[in-house]
């Protein structure tokens, strides 16, 4: 069962502030992934390890002088459809929000599950995506 809107939309919102772009249904996401460069794909969640590290462990890494061409989210749970077609991209993987997924080019070059996230503060967090993004996006 989907979540209040009113409960989500602070969420979404707290994404869009950082510039991440919302990709709400299949067709973005096709065309997200299709740029050229590196990508981040952030699956969002209304969980509190969503809130608590990982958005602001995005939006410390996003202050790093190298970062992703592009970053967009997804928002399991709201946005099934565009989370589907997201997870496809990195079906070698298991399913877990929040996650994050950069590639470089169409290759998947790292990936964080939820579970290296909820368990860690969000400077710890934005340590491992600074080191990713000097690593695949310089």
């Amino acid at each position: 069962m989907p979540y209040d809107p009113m409960l989500v939309q602070p969420m979404r919102e707290d994404m869009t502030a950082m510039q991440v772009e919302e990709l709400t249904d299949a067709a973005a996401v096709d065309a997200f992934m299709a740029r050229e460069g590196t990508k981040l794909v952030f699956v969002n969640s209304v969980c509190g390890c969503a809130a608590g590290q990982a958005r602001p462990a995005l939006r410390l890494a996003l202050q790093h002088g190298t970062k992703p061409d592009h970053v967009g989210t997804v928002f399991a749970g709201q946005d099934v459809e565009a989370t589907m077609k997201a997870r496809g991209h990195f079906e070698q993987v298991p399913p877990s929000s929040p996650s994050v997924a950069l590639f470089k080019g169409s290759e998947l070059a790292f990936f964080m599950p939820r579970h290296l996230i909820e368990s860690r503060d969000a400077n710890a967090i934005a340590f491992d995506l600074v080191g990713a993004f000097d690593e695949h996006c310089a």
